[in-house]
């Protein structure tokens, strides 16, 4: 795919580039600081042991798509890891929306907003050493994703780490601890691929490295049952698409088997939306290149977070 140009793989998060990123404003606790000014301590709970939980939104003709979701999920893994965000629903809206106004944003805008449970008085995991209330950082850039990628598509090489249960990482959770999927692509790079396929414990099909896996089958839309993957915004939107659409689509274990000999598969995530795999461990995937579902179901997306953008 993108080797014949570039002669490296690419991913779903290849960004065209921007220079106004260059100047951007942070949002750091409430204040802003130029992109190379910002600071974070080297005692923050984030860098000490990934104790920290994020979202990624995007902003969409000066609204945020798919708000009520993102701080859905912020909120609820707030809850599940006791960390105390210190800011309300309302003023961490707030918080993102003084932070695209500063920069002068309105469209085609990422925005990674991360919180952490705080700085630490000593290098440790005990979150009793907290001193002083939760770290909240906002970084919003103007984005887009590579259309060399989103338009011919990715290659996935089946990793052998496996993603972990909820008794050990609940996936579900969009936290920072994220080594293992930093493992796991790094196996994918080195086979050539541009991006990680990872199981579950059981040997199903679970995800990729950082976004939700789909397969299309006679017609049909396949994806994991959910439990071993992050519960990704981008994926619940692709299912309620299908069926309102008609699509018939189905959260259910399934093996590389399956995904050999899939008509099409694509990708989802916040960033790249909708992104078509082409080929898995060397197997092409259908004809090579994107799939007529694929493109219809991209385009369904793409209405929709126009009309979530504009509060339709």
């Amino acid at each position: 795919m993108s080797e014949g140009s570039e002669g490296r793989s690419r991913g779903t998060h290849e960004a065209l580039p921007d220079i106004r990123n260059r100047d951007v404003f942070v949002y750091i606790n409430g204040e802003f600081f130029r992109r190379d000014e910002a600071r974070i301590s080297v005692f923050d709970s984030a860098f000490l042991v990934g104790d920290g939980i994020w979202e990624g939104i995007r902003l969409h003709e000066g609204e945020f798509a798919f708000l009520d979701l993102h701080l859905d999920r912020l909120f609820q893994a707030a809850k599940a890891t006791q960390i105390d965000i210190g800011l309300s629903r309302e003023e961490v809206v707030a918080a993102l929306r003084e932070t695209v106004r500063k920069n002068g944003m309105s469209d085609g805008v990422h925005v990674r907003l991360m919180v952490t449970r705080g700085d630490k008085k000593t290098p440790s995991q005990d979150p009793r050493l907290v001193v002083g209330g939760a770290n909240v950082v906002i970084i919003a850039e103007h984005k887009r994703a590579d259309p060399d990628v989103t338009n011919a598509g990715v290659r996935l090489f089946t990793t052998s780490v496996r993603r972990p249960p909820p008794d050990a990482l609940d996936q579900k959770l969009n936290c920072h601890s994220k080594l293992h999927e930093v493992i796991a692509l790094l196996q994918a790079l080195e086979a050539g691929a541009d991006e990680a396929l990872m199981l579950d414990p059981t040997g199903a099909v679970a995800t990729c490295n950082a976004t939700n896996f789909f397969i299309v089958k006679n017609g049909e839309v396949w994806t994991s049952t959910g439990q071993y993957s992050l519960n990704g915004i981008t994926r619940r939107i692709i299912i309620e698409l299908c069926r309102t659409d008609g699509i018939p689509v189905y959260e259910k274990p399934f093996s590389l088997t399956d995904v050999y000999d899939a008509d099409e598969s694509f990708v989802t995530g916040t960033f790249g939306g909708l992104t078509p795999v082409i080929q898995v461990d060397g197997r092409t995937i259908g004809g090579g290149e994107p799939g007529s579902l694929t493109a219809r179901l991209r385009d369904l997306y793409r209405k929709a977070t126009r009309e979530a953008a504009s509060g339709a």
